[in-house]
């Protein structure tokens, strides 16, 4: 284990982790809602510095980003735990399944594997990079002096202060924009859409981004919900903000079937009013 960064000692061996708008206070012994930082005795630590699940070697448009170093492979890395539980995800394995095994690994390894690899960069990503807070912020900026990119594929659900920590050294984000709908984030990811949206807004005027949504019948389907995301976008961003609208498929705790085809269909041109460019994904 090693000692989180962004929390604070309170009385009776608690702390308060101010990582992300969870804002755990968390007893002796136990662990976050991410799963992945616990208190040991009065102070907070990562169970996750230097563990890793996954690794491959991606092209970039997998993220998805398809503005950013286009028909170029990355090396993808990333470990487990998630600061949302969505009954959708995607990746519930390594984000849900805290008993997920992980291999041991070291920025240096990370790095030196890029290179060898003839990868562009890195990109955190499979879980949520944001609570590997520590591990990632030491491997981005090594990556930086080794002359490699930093890219996070992420929920954007993290505090201001830590990202401002973070963000000099990353060069491009995926951001999962899941609704504009607050109580979609507060039923579906327990979570909240504010927070995000701040995130979007602050790093957009600090790197490359682009931005995903992945459409659920009956959640997040409607016309009128679409046209509000797009809008929202457009006003906040500007219309050359590239956006992923992304089928939904069953999978993990959801059974809802499939999104129709028609449904993509109808949103794509809604999205096209506005802004430039849109893409459909898992079609």
């Amino acid at each position: 284990m090693k000692e989180a960064l962004y929390y604070e000692k309170l009385e009776g061996k608690k702390v308060h982790c101010r990582l992300c708008p969870n804002e755990c206070i968390i007893a002796d012994g136990k662990i976050g809602a991410c799963g992945v930082r616990i208190n040991d005795g009065g102070s907070l630590s990562t169970l996750v510095y230097g563990r890793m699940t996954s690794m491959a070697l991606d092209p970039i448009e997998k993220k998805p980003l398809y503005h950013y170093h286009p028909g170029e492979y990355i090396l993808s890395v990333g470990t487990k735990g998630c600061n949302f539980h969505c009954s959708f995800c995607q990746n519930w394995q390594i984000s849900q399944d805290l008993g997920a095994p992980t291999d041991e690994i070291t920025p240096d390894e990370i790095v030196g594997k890029a290179r060898e690899a003839r990868s562009f960069g890195i990109a955190y990503t499979y879980n949520e990079p944001f609570i590997w807070f520590e591990f990632v912020l030491d491997t981005a900026r090594l990556a930086r002096e080794k002359g490699l990119e930093n890219v996070l594929v992420t929920n954007g659900y993290v505090n201001l202060e830590p990202l401002e920590e973070l963000l000099p050294f990353i060069d491009a984000m995926n951001i999962d924009l899941k609704s504009i709908d607050e109580a979609f984030y507060r039923n579906i990811c327990k979570g909240s859409l504010g927070p995000v949206l701040e995130v979007i807004k602050r790093s957009a005027r600090s790197c490359h981004i682009e931005l995903t949504n992945l459409v659920i019948p009956g959640l997040n389907d409607s016309e009128e919900s679409a046209a509000r995301l797009v809008d929202w976008v457009c006003d906040n961003l500007g219309p050359e903000v590239p956006l992923h609208f992304s089928r939904y498929f069953p999978c993990y705790q959801m059974r809802i079937p499939s999104t129709p085809i028609e449904t993509m269909k109808r949103i794509e041109a809604i999205a096209k009013k506005r802004l430039r460019y849109v893409y459909m994904g898992n079609m």
